[in-house]
């Protein structure tokens, strides 16, 4: 998969995305990978695309906390890994973490998602 180039005068898009355990983080982190469910890859692909950069904000289920950030770094393909143990994921992608750190959403609910109803970020 080829990296997008930044594009000027398009927008950086940021997308929240929870995981049902904190072993699915630690993988990512040690491979540089992702894979979501196939309804949510049409939308990253887009992203991907369409935007000069995607951000993915990584959160465990229940957590209470972000557990840190990557980038997106390559489109959703095909192939599926075994590392996730979960056959209802799609393809895998490549992800450039930026930092990796546990910040409760206490820190960030002063932002509020206009896209849906104005409610926090969590």
């Amino acid at each position: 998969s080829k990296s997008p180039s930044p594009r000027p005068n398009t927008p950086v898009r940021y997308f929240i995305m929870k995981s049902s355990n904190l072993q699915n983080i630690d993988i990512s982190q040690q491979k540089g990978i992702w894979s979501t469910t196939p309804s949510n890859e049409r939308k990253l692909n887009r992203a991907f695309w369409e935007s000069g950069m995607v951000y993915l904000i990584f959160s465990v289920q229940g957590s209470g906390h972000f557990q840190g950030f990557a980038r997106m770094a390559s489109e959703i393909g095909c192939e599926k890994s075994q590392d996730w143990g979960c056959a209802v994921f799609g393809g895998v992608f490549k992800v450039e973490w930026i930092r990796k750190e546990s910040i409760p959403f206490q820190f960030a609910h002063h932002l509020l998602n206009p896209w849906n109803d104005n409610k926090k970020v969590q």
